[in-house]
């Protein structure tokens, strides 16, 4: 379960190694979990409930450190910025934590961070629109990738599966991060948003190097030690 909360979705041959058990013993705990309503059982693995709704503030994992990340994020918004987002549950936290009279424009490829944007009066919205993926909630493909080439935002706010000092951001899913490359490139600058337990952490595909980063932002303290081998030129630390 802490597998899935930090990184949303885990794939079962993932948990094989992690847990060193046979993949039948995964199958069958996964089950007794989706029985309990815990998760999501899909093909090949497993996503957390709670990136399927931003309604539901109660499945959200670690809900507090990630309202003090939102909160940190906000500060990077001035009136009339054109910002690009990606999905997910601390991306949702930090539309739900922008102030009322924000004006900006946002372009979003998660449909779930359009409906919470279009709360906000002086907020233009725009979907990017293509092929939709049911496991990460939010739009992806070449269609996707193509109208990202053609905008130049502000700033590009995203979330990680994980982040490590020497390796950067990676992924597990070959889809996502072709996108979220996409993202990166298509914006002036660009914060991750992540809580301090995918610090450290390195998965198959990487996305970029921190140095490629402007912003990390985390619930700790900027001078936390847990934070010291990320000091890099040209990132900044919130």
């Amino acid at each position: 379960m802490r597998q899935i909360n930090l990184h949303n979705r885990v794939l079962t041959s993932d948990l094989v190694q992690l847990l060193n058990v046979s993949e039948d013993t995964i199958r069958r705990d996964l089950q007794e979990l989706v029985d309990q309503g815990r998760l999501f059982k899909v093909h090949g693995g497993a996503l957390s409930k709670s990136y399927h709704s931003s309604f539901d503030d109660s499945t959200v994992y670690a809900r507090d450190s990630k309202i003090i990340i939102a909160k940190k994020a906000t500060r990077l918004i001035k009136d009339g910025m054109v910002v690009l987002t990606g999905g997910g549950t601390t991306i949702l936290e930090f539309v739900k934590q922008l102030p009322e009279s924000i004006q900006a424009t946002f372009f979003t490829i998660s449909p779930l961070v359009a409906v919470e944007l279009a709360k906000y009066n002086n907020i233009e919205v725009i979907l990017i629109g293509g092929l939709f993926s049911k496991n990460s909630q939010i739009t992806y493909g070449g269609h996707v990738i193509t109208q990202l080439s053609e905008i130049k935002a502000d700033l590009c706010l995203m979330g990680t599966s994980a982040i490590h000092p020497e390796e950067g951001l990676t992924d597990t899913d070959w889809e996502i991060n072709q996108l979220k490359k996409a993202m990166l490139a298509a914006s002036k600058k660009s914060a991750v948003l992540c809580i301090s337990e995918k610090l450290d952490i390195s998965l198959r595909l990487k996305v970029c190097s921190i140095e490629s980063i402007s912003y990390l932002v985390t619930e700790l303290d900027a001078a936390d030690e847990a934070l010291s081998r990320y000091v890099v030129k040209d990132l900044n630390i919130l």
